[in-house]
């Protein structure tokens, strides 16, 4: 049985502890709410949905399903924040390092989305979990455009 966002944000909590991020039961609430039939969870993490540096009301869970990258912010006040990029608005990625946090930056067709205050040591693993994803994706969505344009 594949486990839920709750269960996924605490692992990745429990392994770089060192990250801001606050909230995440509300957080993962909205992106359990947000997920297609048929639509699994891969990997979560959470951060700041921004890019200040003691901007730390923000926080907010990403997750990478088999189909696409969501992210969800519950404001504090009613309300919430819900993103989607799926492989065809999905341009590129940075990562920052900084003294004490990173940032990992996602630029799409329509946004660029910041996602900070991570604990450093957890950089390399958001970064390939998100690289493999949308590479994997981009090929396969290759495939099938080419498969459309020979009909």
């Amino acid at each position: 049985m594949a486990k839920g966002c709750l269960n996924l944000v605490r692992d990745f909590v429990d392994k770089y502890p060192y990250g801001i991020c606050w909230r995440v039961k509300k957080h993962c609430k909205i992106i359990d709410m947000h997920l297609n039939p048929n639509e699994e969870i891969q990997f979560v993490c959470c951060g700041q949905l921004n890019n200040e540096p003691w901007g730390l009301i923000d926080s907010a869970v990403l997750a990478i399903t088999n189909e696409r990258i969501m992210i969800g912010h519950k404001k504090i006040l009613p309300g919430y924040k819900f993103i989607s990029i799926t492989p065809d608005l999905y341009n590129d990625m940075s990562v920052i390092s900084s003294i004490f946090w990173g940032t990992v930056v996602i630029d799409t067709v329509k946004e660029v989305i910041y996602l900070s205050n991570l604990d450093k040591k957890s950089l390399p693993e958001v970064e390939t979990k998100i690289t493999t994803f949308m590479m994997d994706m981009k090929k396969k969505y290759g495939k099938e455009k080419k498969v459309e344009d020979s009909k």
